[in-house]
């Protein structure tokens, strides 16, 4: 890219993040009792393997702590009631640097801190309506990467984005041309087959199926929340919807821009722009060779994210590789920069360790496969800092196998026992190759292990202990895994959590739990709501409905177009498999989820409305036309993927939603959201548990305060699941 031209991209860009000064944090000065149960997850290990920041919510609150890795010294570190999301310390120990969402909101900003508390500031995040999130470190911590999403400018003003050649097409982007065809979802395509291919309608029939009422304002789309980590975080790298070319907005507007730059926390240096684009889904820098040519960017819309080498000097692509959805730290540069390593599904169902050969410009010459299970995705990646070896973690039918491998010689992995079922983070710990995990299990609260080389894994002993997971008397509940077949003959997952005290074979009341995404996966971990409702004598079975990862590729796409209908009968299947199976009463069954699940909630008690007794929709879609109008910009350019576009569907989008189906409701509906949910904005909700009302039905909302999309604070989730439980106690007649 030309001098001038990148002058003017970057002009065309709002000012470049500043640091702002903040009071000092707590530091070590400030240890407040713990609570008996809490979670601690998101480690980082400084630079020496001795020290580790991570996040904890013993305060009600998840904060920045830093605790020894094998000793009980904890300090919290940040004492700010903000939520913080993400941690990362740097590589020369000098810093900490954090997310966190003010107010519990959708908007977050990037903080740094000295490890003794000194030196806080915002590095990004800090205008108003603007949100950033963390990319990497370089490799000599002196400049942390940061993604800053600005809102598009106001009616009438337009921004000019300044490509290399001016007669290529105007994708938006500063670093080269998207490949041909990124604007395009896959249409209708149902990869796996079955009934309703290129129909509108799960009975055939056309956009008006159903009965129509008025359309209403509209939502998006996140993870699940627990009492511990968020996985499938909101935001400009959370999961939404697909790309419109040429980038405007969906709607034909200005679009929104994410710019991501490598920042000096001491505010010495001046702020690098690493990428930018315009009308754009996510975006961040995974990455930086250690000459800091290259850098590893992961962009595009979920279904459709890709690796990109970005050579810094210019800001031009060296090669672009897919990447599957999931953890967002996607890879490394080897030393010398000539080999990426790469968590991939490139042309593959499953993800694999790819290695990238790199020529001098970041373009690839070579392409091996350097570890891959069949059946298996490749889930979590981390590295020793000199880069020899890996650590995997793969993601085995919803529970985690890890295993180390040698990067430099052609050695055999080597496999790690695990104490728990599932590992939500990896990082390297020192120049000795220990490893800290971040592990979550059907038995525990999300805890920190610390594993020296060679050794066992041993928790850390400010992690709760397994046996204040729940209550005392009230032993948790291993689930057991299901394999339902839908209608159409397609396999699908799930794990069944069965009521204690309940006689073998005796069937029981059974809520249906329906996961975010609709990409995420459900996983055999503690999850404080299904023990609620163990608790009240209900049994739980949460499905992988079509559009679920950890099946393959193909399963993660057999709910675009159209094949959303089938996602919906997919619940109906799953109600009736535990039924025949013997499980579950038919005539107590509810059907509940929270965000997307919140969505198949809704269009679950429409489409099948004699199946269940009554349904409870978390932070869920009720209009897909009105939760494009919504949402946050980059939402709905990564949405647009997943569930069709705006403009040019709107018809199909029109018949998946649940307004226009709502005169087929039959039960009460109790609808919950966070006050600051601009991911899924509130009115979502409210429109439906108004249309249940005027048509006669029992309808409730609980607003939960200060919370977005992710319910974080202690309170409000003890709230909302006594209020859930009561709900379902109440209406399913225990």
């Amino acid at each position: 890219m030309a001098a001038d031209a990148r002058d003017r991209l970057i002009g065309a860009m709002s000012a470049a993040p500043v640091p702002v000064p903040l009071a000092d944090a707590a530091g070590t000065r400030d240890t407040p009792r713990p609570l008996v149960a809490h979670g601690c997850w998101y480690p980082s290990a400084d630079p020496t393997g001795e020290w580790v920041a991570f996040i904890c919510d013993r305060t009600g609150v998840p904060q920045l702590w830093t605790g020894l890795a094998d000793g009980s010294e904890i300090h919290l570190l940040d004492a700010d009631p903000d939520p913080v999301t993400e941690v990362s310390w740097s590589p020369d120990g000098r810093w900490i640097a954090y997310t966190v969402a003010p107010g519990g909101g959708e908007h977050t900003r990037v903080l740094c801190v000295r490890p003794d508390g000194t030196g806080r500031r915002i590095v990004a995040g800090a205008d108003a309506g603007s949100s950033a999130y963390l990319g990497c470190w370089t490799r000599d911590g002196s400049a942390v990467a940061v993604t800053v999403a600005e809102p598009p400018p106001p009616t009438g003003l337009t921004v000019r984005t300044v490509l290399p050649e001016p007669s290529a097409p105007d994708h938006g982007t500063a670093f080269g041309d998207l490949p041909t065809g990124w604007a395009e979802r896959d249409g209708p395509a149902t990869l796996l087959g079955g009934t309703g291919h290129g129909q509108v309608g799960p009975d055939g029939s056309g956009p008006d199926h159903g009965t129509g009422a008025p359309a209403g304002h509209g939502t998006g789309v996140a993870g699940r929340a627990t009492d511990g980590p968020v996985h499938g975080t909101a935001g400009p790298d959370g999961e939404g919807p697909g790309l419109d070319g040429g980038g405007s907005g969906l709607d034909g507007g200005a679009p929104d821009r994410l710019t991501a730059y490598l920042v000096d926390p001491s505010g010495l240096g001046t702020p690098v722009l690493v990428a930018a684009e315009s009308g754009a889904a996510t975006l961040r820098v995974c990455d930086v060779s250690q000459d800091g040519r290259l850098a590893l960017v992961r962009r595009g819309p979920r279904g459709r994210r890709e690796a990109v080498v970005v050579r810094t000097a210019d800001l031009a692509t060296g090669s672009v590789l897919r990447v599957g959805d999931g953890d967002p730290w996607i890879g490394r540069f080897s030393q010398d920069g000539r080999t990426l390593w790469l968590r991939s599904d490139h042309e593959r169902q499953f993800a694999a360790l790819l290695a990238a050969t790199l020529d001098e410009d970041g373009g690839r010459v070579g392409l091996s496969v350097v570890a891959e299970r069949e059946g298996s995705d490749l889930e979590l990646l981390a590295f020793a800092e000199d880069g020899r070896t890996a650590a995997l973690a793969w993601n085995v039918r919803g529970a985690s196998e890890l295993e180390t491998l040698s990067l430099s010689m052609a050695a055999r992995p080597r496999r790690v026992p695990l104490p728990h079922e599932v590992v939500t983070r990896i990082t390297r710990a020192g120049p000795a190759g220990g490893t800290v995990l971040a592990l979550s299990g059907s038995q525990r609260r999300p805890g920190v292990w610390w594993a020296p080389p060679g050794g066992l894994s041993a928790r850390t002993p400010w992690s709760s202990r397994d046996e204040d997971a729940v209550p005392p008397g009230r032993p948790p509940v291993r689930p057991v895994p299901l394999r339902p077949t839908a209608r159409d003959g397609v396999r699908l997952g799930g794990w069944y959590y069965r009521a204690p005290g309940r006689d073998a074979g005796r069937p029981g009341p059974c809520v249906i739990h329906l996961h975010g995404g609709p990409e995420e996966q459900e996983r055999p971990v503690f999850d404080p709501l299904y023990h609620e409702l163990l608790g009240r004598g209900l049994d739980v079975f949460a499905p992988d409905v079509r559009g679920s990862s950890g099946w393959g590729r193909s399963f993660v796409d057999a709910d675009l177009g159209t094949g959303r209908f089938a996602a919906i009968d997919d619940v109906a299947d799953c109600a009736a498999h535990v039924v025949l199976d013997g499980l579950a009463d038919p005539t107590r069954l509810a059907v509940m989820g929270r965000s997307y699940g919140g969505y198949l909630t809704m269009a679950s008690l429409v489409w099948h409305p004699e199946l269940f007794r009554t349904g409870v929709a978390v932070c869920g879609m009720s209009d897909l036309s009105t939760f494009f109008a919504g949402t946050e910009p980059w939402i709905a350019e990564s949405a647009a993927h997943k569930y069709g576009h705006p403009v040019r569907d709107r018809e199909l989008l029109r018949a998946l939603s649940p307004m226009n189906r709502v005169d087929a409701l039959r039960v009460p509906l109790l609808a919950v959201h966070g006050e600051h949910d601009t991911n899924v904005p509130p009115g979502e909700s409210e429109q439906m548990v108004r249309a249940a009302r005027e048509r006669g039905l029992p309808a409730e909302m609980l607003t939960l305060r200060d919370e977005g999309h992710e319910f974080r604070r202690a309170d409000n989730r003890r709230l909302f699941r006594r209020t859930a439980a009561d709900w379902m106690q109440r209406h399913l007649g225990l």
